[in-house]
């Protein structure tokens, strides 16, 4: 039998300025920062949502090993949300955050879902996805 995966434990974006993207997906996903300090003795800083991790490298000074072009919005990420998409609309629109896209229908892991798009402070591509109970 082959080996098998059972979930994504993290991912890394590599950003331009952590401060600004630390400050963005806090305030506007509601993520929380995380401070670390691994075993090579650097200081490391990641989002915390749910059980998932993202770690973030500042371009230019990136972690090794890393990817082979490590690029500020590069990224296109779906996060799921419990929350009404006409929620996360006023919640954008009061944080000056546009909608590039949406709510439109998709196609998510689990089935139809229905999405909004933004950008993040490097302009990697945000979809907030919500499916229906």
């Amino acid at each position: 039998m082959s080996p098998t995966l059972i979930s994504l434990d993290h991912l890394v974006l590599t950003v331009a300025d952590i401060e600004a993207t630390v400050a963005f997906y806090c305030k506007v996903l509601g993520m929380t920062q995380k401070v670390f300090y691994p075993a090579d003795g650097t200081r490391r800083t990641a989002l915390i949502y749910g059980n998932q991790k993202i770690n973030l490298h500042l371009k230019g000074r990136e972690f090794d090993p890393k990817a082979h072009q490590p690029t500020p919005g590069s990224a296109d990420l779906c996060f799921v949300t419990d929350t009404s998409l006409s929620s996360w609309t006023n919640h954008l629109r009061a944080q000056n955050v546009g909608v590039i896209a949406g709510p439109v229908s998709r196609t998510g892991a689990r089935g139809p879902m229905t999405s909004l798009y933004l950008r993040d402070p490097d302009e990697n591509l945000i979809e907030i996805a919500y499916y229906q109970p």
